[in-house]
């Protein structure tokens, strides 16, 4: 039986590989060293940030179910190798990596944002914690303590990426019956982040701005870069 990985390209492939192993060690490792606390990425000022969660948090996923890495990967592997055998794969490395950083950046100014609301200062040190309800406080204390991890923010560069190039080729999404068009379906999947980060639904835990982020910074990557479309797709 010939390998999964036999014709996919070297970036693609490791980051599969890197993906699925930073996943089993999240329970492996479970016991002697917390793999959530120290590979996720935190609000800057937190206790729990540190310089190198910029990049493994890319590489980390939700421990409580399979979902979250299965839909990542299945991304990655359906439109990352097009995109890497179209711009090379050392621009395509440095390309996910920047969308996905960059999907931070964007989820940390947000957060600073709503905390500088919340408090009056970006650090929990510039305010006057007297002022401050109970509500307030835990609800700070959520955004320095919550995590963010996962690759979605680079997938979404990828995913925009994939609809500048490719912006004619067909695809099947789920529970629509007839094929529609990348340059169709991918704008509306951004809308879509853009308004459920904005309207911030109750119990919703998903980075929406991180998303948002990886988008922004892989559309304009494929400008920057003037990445154009390959001649033999339409």
């Amino acid at each position: 039986m010939q390998s999964p990985f036999a014709n996919m390209p070297p970036v693609v492939k490791n980051l599969l590989i890197v993906n699925i192993i930073f996943y089993i060690a999240t329970f492996a490792l479970k016991s002697v060293f917390g793999m959530v606390e120290y590979m996720s990425a935190f609000y800057f000022n937190s206790p729990f940030f540190h310089p190198w969660q910029v990049v493994t948090y890319m590489f980390m996923h939700d421990p409580s179910g399979i979902t979250h890495i299965l839909f990542n990967m299945f991304a990655l592997y359906s439109f990352g190798p097009m995109l890497e055998y179209a711009m090379g794969s050392k621009k395509f490395f440095n390309f996910y990596f920047i969308a996905g950083i960059g999907g931070l950046v964007l989820h940390q100014l947000v957060q600073g944002l709503e905390v500088h609301s919340l408090i009056g200062s970006f650090t929990k040190e510039g305010a006057d914690i007297s002022k401050l309800t109970p509500d307030v406080i835990e609800h700070v204390r959520q955004i320095y303590g919550t995590p963010i991890l996962g690759a979605s923010a680079a997938i979404f560069g990828v995913l925009v990426g994939f609809g500048m190039l490719f912006p004619n080729l067909e695809m099947m999404i789920m529970f629509i019956p007839v094929p529609v068009k990348a340059k169709y379906i991918i704008p509306v999947y951004v809308v879509l982040e853009l308004f459920m980060g904005v309207k911030q639904f109750s119990g919703d835990s998903v980075a929406h701005f991180a998303h948002l982020g990886g988008a922004l910074f892989g559309f304009l990557l494929i400008k920057l870069w003037g990445i154009k479309r390959p001649n033999n797709f339409y």
